[in-house]
């Protein structure tokens, strides 16, 4: 067997205690295969990647189990055998490239330092052989990016480059934890079809970390579910999600948006999904709207001359890759920036007749809120979510704090026990209900929502889909929802607008562009997203596979 785990047993040193992380965990790779681990987070997925590599936290050992490696017992090793192996025999994709970059060093330097650590170059070859690697994951003009920093590179770029450093040796076994957290589709498509291409023309074994579903479908020999630390089900893709024998596993099948769900088939048991409200009035409408950063030759134009409507209780999705425009689309929404050219309209009155930088003094400030992506760095770390919540309150209402924070946690399902919590000490999903309520606090119309699920594990993020259908059914509120996922989108928005390079390249109802699109880059972002597996939850015949439903 080339790498065995046998009833690996992870724990950590806490102030209360020891806690188990990882808990009787055994499963085994052959040569040349790909494991796929799913599960959500917390359920000990990286912490056994990273005993295998050895690379956990000081506080962190293996209380017990084993890890063959090509027959090497990797728990007997010392310190200095695993820095030897790790890079030439072993390595990893972690899950946050930037993070994984030094960002005060050249890129191709970074790659060098893993060639030279393992007398694969000298410093006289180390430079071709760093160029080579990045010619290997198919980064265009390699000579230039091997100069560049990692702030000067995309997302997708960054990725890429975490990739050639794991690669640079050509280990035998790769691991990858999560290597297309926060890519747009197409680009997830590319950098996943990159890695599989490599492994199976080096001859490696490959483990995949991931919580989305469709992605371990299709591209795994095998899969091994994880909840709470220990290994619940494992399978090949086809028999183990189309008729799934664990009841967590059929959870989290059931929690990934797919074609022909409803919102309220996301959570189990499901629920009647909320009615979509009636609409009104244009609320918004943004007419020939532009934005231009820099002068001259250095110009860029983020956003081309772009006009749409938000109607009252309407959910609009903005789609498209990173770098498309959205973002600055809806900063020029929320008047957190000025547009270059063009109008934005609320309620049929201008907003752009006050610059962004004092908008934040605006009474139509109120009208506008937005819940961000990331619901950690969005609060305040030393504010409590009382506090967090009670702060548009203060500034842009003249109601008491008190009884309306506890208003809006009811309202958004945060247990009043947890408002007096710091962020640090809430769970990602109690996060993510915070944002929502601090959004919600000054009674907006509208709604900026910019990728608020996305790093969310499934179960979470259908319950938080579910509260937005539901508080959009009951306070109306209209939204403008960002995201690149576009089976979240299919499930809450009425229409959809596509961006591409700056510029609305197709837009209308969500089922014409969802079945029927007309342009070809929509098509080609529908072929990208990863076709959810699909359970039989009554026990009968499956007409399709996983496999197959990836297909169509």
């Amino acid at each position: 067997m080339f790498l065995d785990v046998e009833n690996l047993n992870v724990t950590f040193k806490t102030r209360r205690g020891l806690v188990s992380a990882v808990r009787d965990v055994s499963f085994t790779l052959e040569k040349g295969e790909t494991l796929g681990i799913v599960g959500e987070s917390g359920s000990g997925k990286s912490v056994s990647s990273y005993a295998i590599m050895r690379i956990l936290d000081r506080n962190g050992r293996i209380a017990n189990g084993r890890v063959s490696f090509d027959d090497m017992d990797l728990t007997a090793f010392s310190n200095r055998e695993m820095r030897e192996l790790r890079g030439r025999e072993i390595s990893m994709v972690f899950q946050n490239p930037r993070a994984a970059l030094n960002p005060i060093r050249k890129v191709g330097h970074q790659i060098e330092d893993v060639l030279r650590r393992h007398s694969r170059a000298t410093k006289y070859t180390a430079r071709k052989k760093a160029i080579k690697a990045l010619e290997a994951v198919r980064i265009s003009d390699p000579e230039k990016r091997y100069d560049a920093y990692p702030f000067e590179l995309s997302g997708g770029m960054c990725q890429r480059i975490v990739i050639a450093i794991a690669l640079a040796c050509d280990p035998r076994l790769l691991i990858a934890d999560e290597p297309t957290t926060g890519l747009d589709v197409t680009t997830q498509k590319v950098v996943m079809d990159l890695l599989a291409e490599l492994t199976t023309r080096r001859g490696m074994s490959s483990i995949l970390i991931t919580h989305d579903l469709g992605l371990a479908a299709e591209y795994c020999d095998r899969i091994v579910v994880m909840k709470d630390g220990e290994i619940v089900e494992q399978g090949k893709p086809d028999a183990l999600f189309a008729r799934p024998a664990n009841a967590y596993t059929r959870r989290l099948i059931s929690a990934t948006p797919r074609p022909g769900a409803e919102i309220g088939d996301l959570v189990d048991p499901p629920l009647p999904s909320p009615p979509r409200p009636e609409l009104g009035a244009p609320l918004l409408q943004v007419k020939n709207l532009s934005k231009v950063f820099g002068h001259g030759d250095d110009a860029v134009t983020a956003v081309d001359d772009i006009s749409f409507d938000i109607r009252e209780g309407e959910t609009l999705g903005l789609v498209g890759e990173s770098g498309c425009g959205k973002s600055t689309t809806s900063s020029m929404v929320m008047r957190l920036m000025d547009p270059s050219n063009g109008e934005i309209l609320l309620n049929g009155k201008p907003m752009t007749d006050v610059p962004a930088a004092k908008f934040a003094r605006d009474p139509r400030r109120a009208s506008l809120q937005m819940v961000f992506q990331d619901a950690t760095d969005s609060i305040n770390p030393r504010f409590t979510a009382r506090q967090a919540i009670a702060d548009p309150i203060r500034r842009l209402t003249d109601e008491k704090p008190n009884g309306r924070v506890e208003e809006l946690a009811t309202q958004v399902g945060l247990p009043l026990t947890l408002l007096d919590r710091f962020p640090h000490q809430l769970s990602g999903g109690q996060k993510a209900r915070v944002g929502i309520a601090r959004a919600l606090a000054s009674r907006p119309k509208l709604l900026i929502l910019d990728e608020p699920t996305a790093a969310l594990d499934v179960s979470i993020q259908a319950v938080v889909l579910n509260l937005l259908a539901e508080l959009r059914a009951s306070l109306g509120v209209s939204y403008l929802f960002v995201s690149h996922d576009l089976h979240v989108v299919r499930l809450l928005c009425d229409r959809i607008i596509v961006m591409r390079k700056g510029r609305i390249v197709e837009e209308g109802d969500t089922a014409s562009i969802m079945d029927n699109p007309t342009d070809d880059y929509t098509k080609t972002l529908l072929a990208a997203t990863p076709m959810a597996p699909r359970a039989d939850r009554d026990e009968v015949d499956i007409a399709i596979t996983a496999k197959q439903a990836i297909a169509e």
